[in-house]
């Protein structure tokens, strides 16, 4: 059986392509505003709150609209392929109208 080594995240170029991501108090504000509401049920956050949350995970942290090509680097491809994967499963959803699914 071949024994298979322990995988670490792609190391990156200083170009940033994939480094963590960047944000400021009103991403953090955004996101922990929606933790909060799921958490407690208390206030709902604002309309722009929502959509600066979703607009943060889906082109920021899931980098969904990114070019994930890293000539001769597939393990950083790879690596971007999976983050924007989770980022167009949310677009998909958010488009999808349930009435439509043949099932719940």
């Amino acid at each position: 059986m071949m024994r298979r080594e322990r995988w670490h995240p792609p190391s990156f170029d200083k170009d940033g392509k994939g480094h963590p991501n960047t944000y400021d108090k009103a991403d953090i504000r955004a996101i922990q505003s929606l933790v909060v509401y799921a958490a407690t049920g208390g206030d709902p956050p604002s309309a722009q709150e929502v959509k600066r949350a979703l607009d943060w995970i889906i082109e920021k942290a899931c980098m969904t609209y990114d070019e994930p090509f890293e000539a001769g680097r597939p393990d950083v491809r790879d690596y971007l392929l999976g983050r924007r994967a989770v980022g167009l499963a949310i677009v998909k959803l958010m488009k999808l109208k349930p009435e439509k699914l043949d099932h719940d």
